[in-house]
């Protein structure tokens, strides 16, 4: 499921806009449903937060990196926990990546959702009314992880 897809933000625009993000969602304000992932680095061993569009589906929230391969997918593939948060609420949540097959019925949803914000980021030009070939055909390049809370259940 590693893929070397990896649509890193550039110009001070992107970056800007996801320093906004991510200090709306640490005071509480989720633009879209933002919120902030903080995950331990694989190399550096402190703390990286970034924003995120959670995804529940049936009561299973989901992580999807439309960007591919990030900094923050590869770092919560490593550590396999990381928290949440919105405001001064964080919650704990045990990380397990979803399988190629499995994720186009989580990358419709996603679509519908962002697919203003993300779909330039994906490595071809899908949407939510995209067909399951073409959704299959991205899915080894977008990881997806399924949050279990560590206090048990999903969230």
């Amino acid at each position: 499921m590693t893929t070397t897809h990896y649509a890193e933000p550039s110009g001070r625009m992107q970056r800007g806009f996801n320093d906004l993000v991510r200090w709306l969602s640490a005071r509480g304000i989720g633009l879209a449903g933002a919120r902030t992932l903080t995950v331990v680095g694989r190399k550096s061993g402190t703390p990286q937060t970034t924003p995120v569009n959670p995804l529940v589906i049936d009561g299973r929230t989901y992580l999807i990196s439309p960007r591919g391969n990030t900094q923050w997918s590869r770092n919560l593939r490593v550590a396999g926990v990381a928290t949440i948060g919105h405001g001064r609420r964080t919650d704990e949540f045990r990380a397990t990546e979803i399988a190629d097959d499995a994720k186009i019925a989580l990358l419709r949803p996603y679509l519908k959702r962002w697919g203003w914000e993300v779909a330039s980021y994906l490595p071809a030009k899908v949407s939510h009314t995209s067909t399951d070939a073409e959704l299959a055909a991205v899915a080894p390049a977008v990881p997806v992880f399924e949050l279990l809370s560590v206090g048990g259940g999903a969230r």
